[in-house]
């Protein structure tokens, strides 16, 4: 019995091994590489239009991203099909009615052709904003043939517009043809409940309206599929503003193959952007490409110890500049040091992990504030906030940052972990940051909240004080408002999106926005009241 154990546990270490030493960083930085190949000759087919990248996979296929945004692939899974409201990604529906239409990038490694935030996601996205913004069309219809009889000529060529788009929009819901009608059906039946989630959002269809002239629809484009090169259309001639999701993987039906080049032979991996923790070792896709060729150029050998001397770099770059930049080693598997293909010489290797998750949202990388319009609040990363021209910090990182304003009246570190850590981080630091945030709002000065990505605990935390000291008009009234209103979860999803609006890389988890709600309803601003009733959270 003993014998047929170790049998199977050696059967279980040698498949282990074999995956490891298929999954190595050179493996995955080559087929990427190969990948954003294909990438590069499909935006070119029409170039106006702006290349986005699907958090957080994406990023890592092209080095010429407009701006980021983000479908889940949970969203779509069979049966959990859903429309969220904390990620309603309106700017990528604003720029593709500024350019006639836009590409949206990802990658998958399971043994299919596009990740489900493609099939599924995405595509009810684009249904929902269309019944939306059809819905608000013809509401101006039904408002300009109210006021027909006062209407100028203007105003009568305006409504005969309206009518004729309103009439026209298409919100049918466009699948790709592998999805089954059982599943097309059943999603059906869920969006007209997503469409009113939507409008009763606070999201500002209007303006989408006004941008969109004709109705969004997905296109799906993938390695396998036939282009004839001379019968490309023009995208202004399709009656609708295209969405052309690129999945960048090829798909053979296996999830790895062998390849050769001149130089290499390397294990080809489908959606080695994916999970870049396991991975990367600290490299970001800014950093990959601003040394691509030097890396793949160095083969498997030499590919890693020249990655941590580029992370390496990378971290006394910044931290010579005041941002945070923690330095952490990383011990190379046993695989690594026993393995054929040896990399001896890096066995510890000084890594940085805290950009791992990079804002494209302006051309300046230094650039990683986002002002929520006249609040006088704005949003960043932790890493450059010591270089941003604010009167007030709120650092709500693990890390401390080395700013010149350590004055205890205009500087607050509260270091704070996600609800994957710590399920109360964020409930038991609230009271604090939104007095800290009262007392100098009330004195018109300007706050930055940050955390390490800017994306999800400093969003959260700004949630919590635009909804404790600004009135529903997005007026400070240090806390008049909340005092005398029951916050709904429909309250702070509108909130949320006013902030998304503005930061559009913000991603807040489920677990955090629930330690938000749990401090607004059981607590008034300025109060040291706390909710630590986990069923009270999940209400």
């Amino acid at each position: 019995m003993e014998d047929d154990d170790t049998k199977q546990l050696s059967i279980y270490r040698a498949a282990r091994t074999i995956k490891r030493r298929e999954n190595t960083l050179y493996n995955a930085l080559k087929s990427i590489y190969d990948d954003s190949i294909f990438v590069g000759e499909i935006s070119q087919l029409w170039p106006d239009l702006p290349l986005l990248a699907n958090l957080r996979c994406g990023l890592w296929y092209s080095s010429k991203f407009h701006s980021p945004c983000y479908f889940k692939s949970t969203d779509g899974h069979n049966n959990n099909w859903s429309f969220n409201t904390s990620r309603l990604n309106l700017h990528v529906a604003q720029l593709a009615g500024q350019k006639g239409g836009c590409f949206i990038v990802d990658a998958t490694r399971r043994g299919k052709r596009f990740p489900d935030s493609m099939s599924k996601t995405i595509p009810i996205w684009t249904c929902v904003l269309n019944r939306s913004i059809s819905n608000h069309l013809n509401k101006m219809r039904q408002s300009a043939l109210f006021n027909d009889g006062e209407a100028s000529t203007s105003d009568g060529q305006h409504y005969e517009d309206t009518r004729q788009t309103s009439v026209d929009w298409d919100c049918s819901l466009h699948l790709p043809l592998w999805v089954s009608e059982t599943e097309k059906a059943s999603i059906e039946d869920r969006l007209d409940e997503w469409t009113r989630q939507l409008e009763a959002s606070g999201a500002d269809i209007a303006s989408l309206a006004s941008l969109l002239k004709k109705p969004l629809r997905p296109l799906w484009i993938s390695q396998k599929t036939v282009i004839w090169l001379n019968e490309v259309p023009d995208h202004d001639s399709w009656d609708f503003t295209p969405i052309i999701l690129v999945s960048a993987s090829a798909s053979n039906g296996v999830v790895q193959q062998h390849r050769t080049s001149s130089e290499f032979s390397w294990n080809y991996i489908a959606g080695a952007g994916d999970d870049e923790e396991s991975w990367a070792r600290g490299l970001t896709p800014t950093l990959f490409w601003t040394h691509a060729y030097e890396i793949i150029n160095a083969g498997p050998v030499l590919c890693n110890q020249m990655v941590a001397d580029i992370v390496e770099k990378d971290r006394v770059y910044r931290a010579r500049r005041g941002q945070i930049a923690p330095q952490v080693t990383v011990k190379a598997s046993k695989l690594v040091e026993n393995s054929v293909h040896c990399f001896h010489d890096d066995s510890m290797l000084p890594l940085d992990i805290s950009t791992i998750n990079i804002d494209l949202n302006s051309s300046d990388e230094d650039c990683t504030i986002c002002w929520l319009g006249s609040t006088s609040l704005a949003v960043g990363k932790s890493q450059t906030a010591a270089a941003s021209k604010v009167d007030c910090i709120l650092n709500c990182d693990q890390e401390s940052i080395s700013a010149s304003l350590r004055n205890d009246k205009v500087y607050l570190r509260l270091p704070m972990v996600t609800s994957k850590f710590d399920r109360f981080s964020l409930l038991n630091n609230l009271p604090s940051a939104v007095n800290f945030a009262k007392l100098n709002l009330s004195k018109g000065k300007t706050l930055l909240i940050c955390c390490n990505n800017g994306e999800d605990i400093s969003v959260c935390v700004c949630l919590a004080i635009l909804t404790s000291l600004f009135d529903d008009g997005g007026a400070f009234d240090g806390g008049s408002f909340f005092s005398e209103t029951c916050i709904t979860k429909l309250d702070m999803r509108r909130r949320l999106v006013t902030i998304c609006k503005y930061v559009v890389n913000a991603r807040p988890s489920r677990g955090n926005l629930k330690q938000v709600f749990g401090f607004l309803s059981g607590g008034r601003a300025g109060s040291e009241k706390r909710l630590h009733s986990q069923d009270q959270l999940l209400e």
